[in-house]
């Protein structure tokens, strides 16, 4: 009996213009990726540019993502560099939603997002046809047709040259989202450590406002709930709460402030 296809619940947000909350899950385990699940969270963020398993390792991914299969949630996987073969490979596993970094020309963003496609722009796309996970082993009814309605990839904007391609990046034919990069933009402007520094934040502002204007969906970082809820009033979809690390932090703190005994 074939199974029905996969169906993407952070796309289905995005494209009824409803904000998507989620967090880093930056201790990489199944567990807490259920767990945030079960919590109602809408994605969980692997990021495997600066830690984390290879983006080439199937089988960790396959246990992460059955872990968001289970509760519910997506995983909103970062892959650290523009490659093609990266993007299948990850899709293939049964990845729906990626963001690729280090992108800063529309051309390396069109590759990506052709990598992910059995049709594009009109042509063959250039995902791969073969039967992985993604298409439960072959046993989904009209994969290539229904993976192609699913998968969402989007990119990091991170760097001033790539604020600069802005509006062509935009018009990058199926372009999931573009996620404005604060703790990026600002090493690549030269302030290290200060997301708020006012070169930053122009470009962030410049992304806010031409994402909005081309109607692509825009995610980003969220520095505390106050920040969370003025970006969703400004237009952000997709936004990112804290970290696994952060809240055990703030936690765990918050308990030794507590404490009345000697340590």
């Amino acid at each position: 009996m074939a199974m029905s296809p996969r169906t993407n619940v952070l796309r289905q947000t995005l494209e009824a213009d409803e904000v998507a909350l989620g967090v880093l899950e930056n201790t990489y385990s199944p567990t807490l990726v259920e767990f945030y699940g079960e919590l109602g969270l809408d994605f969980v963020w692997i990021d495997l540019e600066h830690a984390g398993p290879s983006p080439f390792d199937g089988g960790r991914m396959e246990e992460l993502l059955r872990a968001a299969d289970v509760s519910g949630t997506e995983l909103l996987v970062r892959l650290p560099e523009p490659d093609p073969g990266m993007v299948r490979k990850t899709l293939d596993a049964g990845a729906r939603n990626v963001f690729v970094s280090r992108i800063e020309t529309a051309e390396e963003v069109r590759r990506a997002v052709e990598a992910a496609r059995f049709t594009y722009d009109g042509e063959p796309g250039k995902r791969g046809f073969a039967a992985p996970r993604a298409s439960r082993w072959g046993t989904t009814d009209d994969y290539a047709a229904t993976e192609d309605e699913e998968i969402v990839v989007g990119v990091t904007i991170e760097n001033p040259t790539a604020v600069e391609n802005l509006e062509e990046i935009l018009s990058v034919p199926e372009l999931g989202f573009v996620f404005a990069g604060p703790l990026d933009l600002a090493v690549s402007t030269g302030h290290p450590g200060e997301p708020t520094h006012d070169d930053v934040e122009e470009h962030v502002d410049e992304i806010r406002e031409r994402a909005l204007e081309a109607g692509v969906p825009l995610g980003g970082l969220g520095f505390g709930m106050d920040d969370v809820n003025e970006k969703a009033e400004a237009g952000y979809q997709i936004l990112n709460l804290g970290s696994t690390t952060g809240a055990l932090q703030g936690v765990v703190r918050s308990w030794f402030n507590e404490y009345e005994g000697e340590r």
